[in-house]
């Protein structure tokens, strides 16, 4: 993906969390704008997102078949949400849109960076971790004297 491409892609990403926010917002009859009061801070916290979000960045860079990817990821989130002390936000659009609600799921303005941090933190660990765990140390070539179609499964 080129810079370019990747800056469009957080923008896009951080506007749908806000839109998303305001309309469960205006589905709940809510004030449509807030600013979450929820304190969410500490070392605790901290570590539970960079923890939560280690675990998504292994689900997304693990999983071998792309059919599975939804379900895994949908997985790894709802078991976070209640093994982690953060409620598993994993994702710094998220956690900005979050910020936007002055519900139970809210977050402090004043606390986003540190849980924006912690997030990275823990993607880059599960990047390395990753590269370690699901890296082939060989690509598989394809058989010349097999069809094309059999040669195609030897690669996946």
């Amino acid at each position: 993906m080129s810079w370019r491409d990747a800056g469009a892609y957080v923008v896009v990403q951080i506007l749908s969390c806000c839109v998303g926010v305001v309309l469960a917002h205006a589905m709940f009859d809510l004030p449509w704008l807030q600013s979450s009061a929820h304190t969410r801070t500490g070392s605790s916290q901290w570590l539970a997102e960079g923890v939560a979000t280690f675990g998504l960045v292994l689900v997304v860079v693990g999983h071998r078949r792309p059919q599975d990817a939804a379900w895994m990821v949908a997985g790894w989130i709802g078991a976070a949400y209640w093994f982690t002390a953060s409620t598993s936000f994993a994702n710094p659009a998220i956690t900005i849109a979050r910020s936007l609600s002055d519900t139970f799921a809210g977050i402090r303005p004043a606390d986003v960076p540190a849980f924006i941090a912690a997030q990275v933190a823990g993607a880059l660990i599960a990047l390395g971790v990753g590269q370690m765990l699901f890296a082939t140390t060989s690509p598989v070539s394809a058989k010349p004297d097999l069809p094309e179609s059999i040669n195609h499964e030897v690669r996946s």
